[in-house]
């Protein structure tokens, strides 16, 4: 399986009910690596460039208006499989039809406040992360973080 990344986001309910170390943590636990990590809030241009294909949707003013309301966790998550395998963490979109388990089945409630956001495709990781980090902000590959590690 290929070594992919992919672009989690701890909404802002889950940065208001305390939820993201336990978000991290699942994720770490997989075994995935967080090679990238800050707290943000997001502006009006960074939420329409990330949910550019919902616009003209009739939910597309609620997702930017919720998504630059309050602070988020942005993350990039590293890992054999990181996009498919983050999103079966994540579980369904609604959580009443989110597996027990699941970070939404666990914790989330309703569509609208659903914790986190998970790409949903490699295509869409790879536009979505330069959305919300510098080449810069990010540790090298898996392999040269275990170097590294290793090394010290």
């Amino acid at each position: 399986m290929a070594i992919e990344r992919t672009l989690i986001l701890c909404k802002p309910d889950a940065v208001a009910r305390g939820l993201v170390g336990e978000i991290v943590a699942r994720f770490e636990r997989r075994g995935y690596v967080i090679v990238a990590m800050k707290l943000v809030v997001c502006d009006k241009a960074r939420a329409e460039r990330h949910y550019t294909e919902h616009k003209g949707k009739p939910f597309y003013d609620g997702l930017v208006s919720y998504i630059t309301c309050a602070p988020s966790v942005a993350l990039v998550v590293e890992g054999a499989g990181a996009v498919e395998g983050c999103r079966g963490t994540i579980g369904a979109t609604d959580p009443i039809k989110a597996a027990a388990g699941s970070i939404r089945g666990d914790h989330a409630q309703t569509i609208g406040r659903n914790l986190v956001h998970g790409s949903d495709s490699p295509d869409s990781a790879k536009r979505e992360i330069p959305i919300w980090f510098e080449p810069h902000e990010m540790l090298g590959r898996r392999h040269d973080l275990e170097q590294w590690i290793i090394s010290t």
